[in-house]
């Protein structure tokens, strides 16, 4: 499948109380990055993801989806010629990969992830 979810990520004011409730309700396994404010969810088979804390105060907590692209940067690019706003401009993340966030012409946020690759 082209372009398929690759990493859903919980944003939660209360980064405690959600990972004993996911961990608890799925028996998902949770592991903390060392030095990160950020926990991975491991699922077994399908798509994982992660919790972190709610970056944008006085709104709720929410789900975001992140979609695989090729180029983080074209894609972006696509589509905020599709109408759609850019929330998180592309972002690296230093030896792993680039992301952004965007807001489809309806309002619904997701994310684009582009994985470094080896060369």
């Amino acid at each position: 499948m082209a372009n398929p979810f690759i990493h859903i990520e919980l944003q939660t004011k209360d980064i405690d109380s959600s990972k004993k409730f996911y961990s608890t309700m799925f028996d998902w396994k949770l592991e903390d990055t060392p030095g990160k404010d950020y926990t991975m969810i491991n699922v077994g088979d399908g798509t994982g993801g992660g919790i972190m804390k709610n970056p944008l105060p006085g709104t709720s907590d929410n789900w975001l989806p992140y979609i695989l692209v090729e180029d983080a940067v074209a894609s972006t690019k696509k589509a905020l010629s599709l109408r759609a706003a850019i929330c998180k401009d592309v972002t690296e993340i230093p030896g792993v990969g680039w992301f952004s966030v965007i807001l489809d012409p309806t309002g619904a946020a997701f994310g684009l992830w582009q994985p470094k690759t080896d060369m």
